[in-house]
């Protein structure tokens, strides 16, 4: 049960007036009429009502200005101790930079550490748009109301997509502080705050995916047709090497990507998820496309890139880009993003009859319990799905011979 403590503090008549002096009271009846008694006898009196409760083990105290607020606050925490949710008021007084710094090295997602591609836009994000309105702000100083006006400033100044990413990342390290028992409540409220809502991409053809990948060129030829008809992101494309290439049997192994970081830093990673790691089925056209691509390189070496800069080291994503932008405006689409031709590969896939699980396997685009049972389902269908892009694409081959 929680105590209540009468404290007053006053200068005792004919003393110095700097000399305060305090005196604490149960507050009991006999309590409070000695209290008022000492008032009587001081200048300057300050009351103020002390609640002591135990708190994990340990004496916590809150000091209130009145003895209504102290009662009120005391009925709370021994409500809160029979629900088992009752704070201690002291956590929480942890300034949000310091414990998001802590967060991002701690995180885990499905068992794994942050990816070094989503630490670097976390980083960005808190220090952007987070951190220079929350950053030296206690936990427990953060309300609901605070965030309702950040967001709605952010997403002014830098947009809905910035906003909607950044509000994600503050609910999400709200959301640990509530687990850690740092704070009661999530003030992360906004409802659909969290939501982007991007421009909806330009459809692009398997007629187009062929002209892209003339016009970029021999060196990136294969990537462009992989991309477009394999579904690789591009990480996966630049971390491919000759052993993740069969040509007898027609499939790409995905087991490792390349991400680029801020600073031009370029790292081998695993793929993106489980779902990420996964073996595709290629249309005879890619396979003939990267079988003349090997054979322009030199070599045999097993580990060497397939796509690699002029010095054999990982292609910077740059040097790509420079490439795809000189392609796509000779097809006349500079509207289009390299990221486009995987969803080429998505819709193509669904033209030929896989389902929603077929799909997401091949793509790599699920969650990791659900990608292991959808590969193993779509293992066999993934072939057909295959065929069935050769006969589309076999049949623009003969349109265009016409």
């Amino acid at each position: 049960m929680a105590q209540i403590i009468k404290r007053v503090s006053g200068v005792p008549t004919g003393t110095h007036p700097r000399r305060r002096i305090t005196n604490r009271f149960p507050d009991t009846r006999e309590g409070r009429h000695d209290a008022e008694a000492w008032i009587k006898t001081v200048h300057e009196a300050r009351v103020y009502y002390d609640v002591r409760t135990r708190i994990d083990g340990r004496t916590v105290t809150k000091t209130f200005p009145t003895r209504k607020a102290a009662e009120a606050w005391a009925t709370k925490v021994a409500h809160d101790k029979l629900t088992g949710i009752v704070i201690d008021p002291r956590s929480g007084a942890e300034p949000l930079a310091e414990y998001a710094a802590r967060w991002l090295d701690t995180r885990r997602v499905k068992g794994r550490p942050l990816a070094p591609k989503t630490q670097d836009l976390y980083q960005v994000l808190l220090h952007a748009h987070i951190e220079p309105t929350f950053g030296k702000r206690n936990l427990n100083a953060i309300n609901a109301e605070s965030v309702r006006r950040w967001h709605a400033k952010i997403s002014t100044d830098s947009g809905s997509m910035s906003a909607a990413k950044s509000y994600r990342l503050l609910r999400a390290i709200l959301a640990t502080a509530v687990a850690d028992g740092l704070i009661q409540t999530n003030p992360c409220r906004v409802r659909g705050a969290g939501t982007e809502r991007t421009a909806e991409r330009p459809i692009v053809g398997p007629d187009l995916v062929l002209k892209l990948a003339d016009a970029i060129g021999p060196r990136f030829r294969g990537l462009v047709l992989l991309a477009g008809f394999g579904g690789l992101r591009l990480g996966e494309l630049l971390g491919l090497r000759r052993r993740h290439i069969d040509l007898r049997a027609a499939t790409v192994t995905i087991d490792e990507q390349i991400v680029s970081l801020k600073g031009g830093t370029r790292l081998v990673t695993d793929p993106k998820s489980d779902a990420g790691r996964r073996t595709v089925a290629l249309p005879q056209l890619v396979v003939d496309a990267v079988s003349e691509h090997l054979d322009r390189q030199d070599g045999n070496d097993p580990e060497a890139l397939l796509f690699p800069a002029e010095d054999g080291g990982p292609l910077p994503a740059t040097t790509l880009y420079k490439h795809w932008r000189r392609a796509r405006h000779v097809a006349k689409r500079d509207d289009l993003h390299l990221h486009d031709l995987r969803h080429v590969a998505g819709t193509l896939a669904a033209w030929t009859g896989a389902t929603e699980r077929e799909l997401m396997a091949r793509l790599g685009h699920a969650n990791p319990a659900a990608a292991r049972r959808y590969q193993h389902a779509a293992r066999d269908r993934d072939r057909a799905i295959a065929t069935g892009l050769d006969a589309i694409l076999q049949g623009l081959k003969k349109s265009a011979a016409r």
